[in-house]
């Protein structure tokens, strides 16, 4: 059954929203929210669309935030229908966005239309934070529009970031955190040789290796009741002219740290720089942070939506910050309350990407619900 949800997300859909090309999305949610008294700010950073919109000038504050732009399709041959022709297939929404996460922005829309349609004189404010470089770099979207707010003391109270968080039905999870992404590159220096004279050379991937070894088997901390314990992976490693017959003078070794609230950023580092030191290296470590860990306890905003969820849905849902990282980890420098939740991640970035369309107005229900339950 045809729905306003439905019909917005399919023209959201429809648009060829790249990243970081918005192809228009932000215009069309633009002009439902002006008809709604929203004040509307453009921000545009480098080649990157953003916009922030505000109706209401009192505390609380409650944003929706998201990302109109998508990933690539991938091979157009192995798609069953065209990915950005919104197709309806086996009660299925298929597109390329259609979880990720064109479905939440436009029940973000109905949502708000709905509410203020019961609510108009409402407490508080409701505001609105769009981007179109979520999935890529991320340099100019979310982290640029955060910076603006809060050199200006704009704060929120809650927000909801739509990404799609269910796992096995609608209602199953709510994202209340994510993990930290802390990345090094390790180049171990050692004396470049002919491997028939060892004597005359020095190995550094044979000198690395031991640091290598205890730096995986470190328990780094135990995490939380949210979050489980950090932990540190090897990504790449290369060393070596590609032949078998010269002792490397250096190798590489790329790795990550995936890390939760239990520890700090500092803490990490010091620790991977005693073990370095203590195996005697000679060697230069260059840092790279893309992501600190945020957390939100239980509380307000997560009792709020959950209890929506168990309303609209009959679904218990779970907490759970599982994942990678998303634009919740900009947005929660200024926000006091922040949570993940929308459709089922199940083909997000995959071929063939849909959500199911018995799902998308209970999705608009409960979001409706939730602003019900924090400003009403």
């Amino acid at each position: 059954m045809s729905t306003d949800t439905l019909e917005l997300a399919k023209a959201l859909i429809s648009r060829r929203s790249l990243t970081p090309d918005d192809a228009g999305c932000q215009e069309i949610i633009i002009g439902r929210l002006e008809k709604l008294g929203f004040k509307i700010e453009k921000m545009r950073f480098g080649n990157v669309d953003n916009f922030w919109a505000r109706r209401g000038t009192s505390a609380p504050l409650v944003c929706f935030a998201g990302h109109t732009d998508v990933v690539p399709t991938g091979p157009l041959d192995k798609w069953e229908s065209e990915p950005f022709t919104p197709t309806i297939r086996d009660g299925m929404l298929f597109g390329r966005g259609a979880a990720d996460m064109k479905t939440s922005l436009a029940a973000f829309i109905t949502a708000i239309e709905a509410f203020l349609g019961e609510h108009p004189g409402h407490a508080g404010s409701i505001a609105l934070l769009i981007t179109s470089d979520e999935e890529g770099i991320a340099v100019d979207g979310t982290v640029k529009v955060v910076e603006a707010l809060k050199a200006r003391n704009e704060l929120m109270d809650y927000c909801i970031v739509g990404e799609p968080s269910c796992v096995s039905r609608l209602g199953d999870t709510i994202k209340n955190g994510r993990r930290g992404s802390l990345s090094g590159k390790l180049t171990v220096k050692g004396v470049q040789g002919h491997i028939a004279y060892p004597h005359l050379a020095k190995n550094p991937i044979h000198l690395a290796a031991p640091a290598i070894a205890e730096l995986a088997a470190t328990q780094w901390d135990q995490g939380n009741e949210y979050f489980p314990p950090t932990t540190w992976q090897v990504s790449n490693v290369h060393g070596g002219t590609g032949v078998t017959n010269v002792i490397p003078g250096t190798v590489e070794v790329m790795f990550n740290f995936r890390f939760s609230t239990a520890s700090t950023v500092e803490g990490l580092k010091s620790r991977v720089h005693a073990i370095l030191d203590q195996h005697g290296l000679e060697y230069e470590l260059a840092w790279e942070l893309s992501g600190k860990p945020f957390l939100t306890p239980r509380g307000d905003l997560v009792a709020a939506i959950g209890s929506a969820i168990l309303e609209v849905t009959g679904v218990e849902t779970e907490l759970s910050t599982s994942g990678g990282t998303s634009d919740g980890r900009f947005i929660a420098d200024i926000c006091n309350q922040l949570v993940e939740f929308g459709p089922l991640n199940a083909t997000i970035h995959k071929l063939n990407e849909c959500v199911a369309e018995a799902d998308i107005e209970p999705l608009k229900e409960i979001y409706r619900l939730t602003l019900t339950k924090l400003l009403a």
